[in-house]
């Protein structure tokens, strides 16, 4: 657990009053009597017995700060406190879950089982009358997860817009990572190998592979280029040309998500171009305000790196022609971000409104996460990159306008793989509040 974590008390009871105003109001809307919501299931490896590592339902840690606690359930029923079904089962072949504590538990009614059948005793009489919200798995003797639409449509609507609560538990997220962060460059400049330089980053934010929350991407040299990079080579390259991370922490359920890029010793040129990608990263940062379409930043953040690919003479034609050719989705092919929380790509970021509907991408940028207009308390990763993807200039160089690329230079940059900074950033009424940059400047 992070040292610098704050008193959550009265954040978490502040959290917790809105959403049980919103389950009132959702269950209200619907006919419907009560909230229930399934933890989730251990599930095993095919003709075996190992469970896979245990991901608890993202609407049930949403609630309460546990994420270890699979066969739970959480019952929401409007006027009552809410009850936690939670499952200690006697275990001698695993760690049994620990018995709740801390600064939640007050604000439950809570039963401990220790079979997973006895929760049933512990639910609603009728199912009918409820919203169940689990995965298929989580089905107990005639309780199935319905995951009525209008209910998930209204609940992930609201649940974009984080609490102060949900923020503070990012900041330590942040802390966690930024930490780490540093601990893998050491590593980096020490001459270690991918696989090292993850033992170096687990070490520092005291997590497993398992607690993250999602897989490293330790990327040397030309790896850069393999957007989701996991393979981990275990000896290092004979040069160390570039390091790309990216790689987050958990705090309490809750996701941080951080990619820096670093040079090489002697790589004086791509150093210029990884520090003109960060400015250009800032630039769109700042522009995390209430009201900003996404999807135009999105666009816009093309039109910047493709400035970019110009000043350091990647290309000749302008920045405009760059966008409109496709020359700068060949580098940069992935979209901006994506919201981020309780899950690293968090939902309702095409969500039309609290009653569902679909905002579509623009045309041409298919892998686009979010197409909202900004609101306080929304939070976002904002990731430019430029990258030199063989998959992607090859044919480039066979059209029209390959012409306006300098291929001599795009192939000597090729060893570098690629250039990513993100950060993760709250919009806020005012001037946008970066986690990331923060939780780095508390390390200097």
């Amino acid at each position: 657990m992070d040292n610098q974590h704050p008193d959550l008390r009265a954040l978490y009871a502040e959290h917790l009053r809105a959403l049980q105003s919103r389950a009132d109001t959702i269950l209200q809307r619907c006919g419907l009597d009560h909230l229930v919501i399934a933890a989730g299931q251990l599930h095993y490896q095919f003709l075996d017995d190992r469970d896979y590592p245990f991901c608890t339902n993202p609407h049930f840690k949403h609630w309460l700060p546990v994420t270890r606690a699979p066969g739970s359930w959480l019952v929401v029923t409007p006027g009552r406190k809410p009850r936690l079904v939670y499952l200690q089962p006697h275990d001698y072949w695993h760690v049994v879950p620990a018995a709740p504590a801390g600064y939640w538990v007050e604000q439950f009614d809570i039963v401990v089982i220790r079979e997973a059948a006895q929760a049933r005793a512990q639910l609603p009489a009728d199912a009918t009358r409820c919203a169940i919200i689990g995965e298929a798995g989580a089905a107990l003797d005639g309780w199935v997860p319905d995951n009525p639409r209008a209910v998930l449509d209204y609940l992930h609507w609201h649940r974009s817009c984080k609490s102060a609560y949900e923020l503070a538990l990012m900041r330590v997220a942040s802390r966690i990572g930024a930490r780490a962060h540093r601990a893998a460059e050491q590593a980096f400049r020490a001459g270690k190998s991918e696989f090292d330089i993850h033992l170096a980053y687990l070490a520092a934010a005291r997590q497993t592979d398992n607690e993250l929350p999602y897989g490293n991407i330790i990327a040397l040299n030309e790896h850069g280029a393999i957007l989701h990079y996991t393979d981990l080579a275990h000896a290092p390259p004979a040069q160390l040309h570039s390091f790309l991370i990216d790689a987050g922490a958990s705090f309490h359920g809750y996701a941080s998500d951080i990619t820096r890029t670093h040079a090489g010793a002697g790589a004086d040129e791509f150093a210029a171009l990884v520090a003109a990608v960060d400015t250009a990263q800032q630039g769109l940062c700042s522009q995390v305000r209430a009201g900003q379409s996404y999807p135009q930043l999105h666009l816009h953040a093309h039109h910047v790196l493709a400035e970019v690919l110009r000043e350091h003479g990647f290309i000749r034609c302008s920045a405009q022609a760059a966008v409109e050719t496709g020359v700068s989705t060949a580098f940069f092919p992935h979209g901006l971000g994506h919201p981020i929380g309780a899950q690293v790509h968090d939902v309702a970021g095409f969500q039309a409104g609290e009653q569902g509907g679909t905002l579509a991408r623009p045309p041409g940028h298919p892998y686009l996460r979010m197409t909202r207009v900004l609101e306080p308390g929304m939070v976002v990763t904002i990731e430019p990159g430029l990258y030199f993807i063989d998959l992607l200039l090859e044919p480039l160089r066979a059209t029209s306008a390959g012409k306006d690329v300098d291929w001599a230079r795009v192939d000597a940059f090729r060893r570098y793989g690629g250039i990513r900074i993100e950060d993760d950033v709250v919009c806020t009424s005012g001037e946008p509040d970066n986690l990331t940059r923060a939780a780095f400047a508390q390390l200097d």
